[in-house]
């Protein structure tokens, strides 16, 4: 499917985990998209590989420079530290909360529904995470599902780095079709 003309912004501070950055980034470019890292700071972020740092990443945009109304997709990696370190962050907060409002795509993996909490996004919503945080999913009002992906009107969720292929077929399409438009509010 060609992306060709949209904007997708993947939200990663350090710890994020290195797969679930750089593979969602290959395959929206790869789709046509524009894709931003959009960071607290500028410069660069350093991702989580498995069981130590990763490579560096380069900071597009950082939050003060980005603008929900540029973009018709957000990302969210996950990993333990990026999530945690987010959702602490009243801009990464608003960001994100800005893009959902506007009946854009949100997508996040493994520990990145965690911002989904924050944000008041995961009430109400069927949902999947990584397994350790079900409960957190489950207590803040989601229905949790054992699934590759989950899509709720734009909402898209998925569990780990080996789910990231459904993931990123998920967000083309659904940043594609559009379908995220038909939302309902929250």
């Amino acid at each position: 499917m060609d992306l060709t003309g949209k904007k997708i912004a993947i939200l990663a501070t350090n710890g994020c985990e290195q797969a679930e950055l750089e593979v969602p980034q290959e395959r929206l470019k790869k789709a046509g998209a524009t894709v931003h890292v959009v960071s607290i700071t500028a410069g660069e972020i350093k991702g989580w590989d498995k069981k130590d740092w990763g490579q560096p990443v380069k900071v597009d945009k950082t939050l003060d420079e980005a603008s929900a109304n540029d973009y018709d997709a957000i990302v969210l990696p996950g990993g333990q530290i990026n999530p945690d370190l987010l959702r602490v962050e009243p801009k990464a907060l608003k960001f994100i909360k800005d893009i959902f409002d506007a009946k854009k795509v949100v997508a996040a993996v493994c520990h990145a529904p965690w911002l989904l909490i924050e944000t008041g996004i995961a009430k109400g919503r069927k949902m999947t995470s990584f397994k350790s945080i079900k409960t957190d999913v489950a207590n803040a009002g989601a229905k949790w599902e054992d699934a590759e992906v989950v899509v709720d009107q734009g909402v898209i969720t998925s569990r780990n780095p080996g789910d990231l292929e459904a993931f990123c077929v998920k967000i083309v399409e659904e940043v594609k079709e559009g379908r995220h438009t038909q939302r309902s509010a929250a």
